[in-house]
């Protein structure tokens, strides 16, 4: 379902502009300037309305969160939702990027990245839109660029068919699965787990989340 146009959009993004890297090229120099510390850089790729990444940047100050989200009318949530609750945030180490994924590996400097977080990315259920999945081999040979050697891929879906796309994809890469699961919320790793808005919807429902985390060799 298409989200309804926000009303003030481009106003209502404005007001969080300390929130928003704006120029996306600024970022092949590097993250100087930035964030206010020079800490580990954690990416997430389709932040929807920003509560994973709201979530995670307060839990976890020791690290930089980047969260990238496409559409311009879902960022905005995911911006006020971040700057309501920017006392959580001692450290200043949340940003956001509006824009397609496709432009991070023009303007972002390679092997920067400490993690990617692919959060129920939109499965793209037609066969013919293969290539479109987050988790198709062209993108994962992007964040291969963006990684560090030791980076690591977070993976989570309540969608099995992507689930079971995605593992095939990680392993013909070549890949090394470090863990994976298809119950999340019933696993040790749970203890940490931040929900996003539609894991905390599918999970009300009973539906179970599977969950892979993913190096490149």
């Amino acid at each position: 379902m298409r989200m309804r146009k926000k009303k003030h959009g481009a106003e209502r993004i404005s007001a969080c502009s300390e929130l928003l890297i704006e120029n996306i090229e600024l970022l092949k120099n590097g993250f100087a300037g930035i964030f206010p510390k020079d800490q580990p850089i954690h990416m997430e790729i389709g932040c929807g309305k920003g509560n994973f990444a709201t979530g995670m940047s307060a839990k976890y100050p020791e690290y930089n969160f980047i969260a990238v989200e496409r559409v311009a009318d879902v960022c905005c949530i995911a911006l006020e939702k971040a700057k309501s609750r920017s006392d959580e945030r001692p450290n200043d180490n949340l940003r956001f990027i509006i824009g397609d994924a496709a432009a991070l590996a023009e303007n972002i400097p390679p092997h920067s990245l400490d993690c990617i977080y692919l959060n129920f990315s939109d499965p793209w259920p037609n066969s013919g839109h293969a290539k479109r999945r987050l988790t198709h081999k062209n993108f994962l040979a992007m964040y291969q660029k963006l990684l560090k050697e030791d980076g690591i891929i977070k993976f989570k879906t309540d969608n099995v068919g992507l689930f079971d796309f995605s593992i095939e994809e990680f392993e013909a890469y070549g890949m090394q699965i470090l863990w994976q699961t298809r119950d999340l919320h019933s696993t040790e790793k749970n203890a940490d787990n931040v929900m996003t808005e539609y894991e905390k919807n599918f999970s009300e429902k009973g539906t179970p989340i599977c969950s892979a985390w993913v190096r490149f060799k």
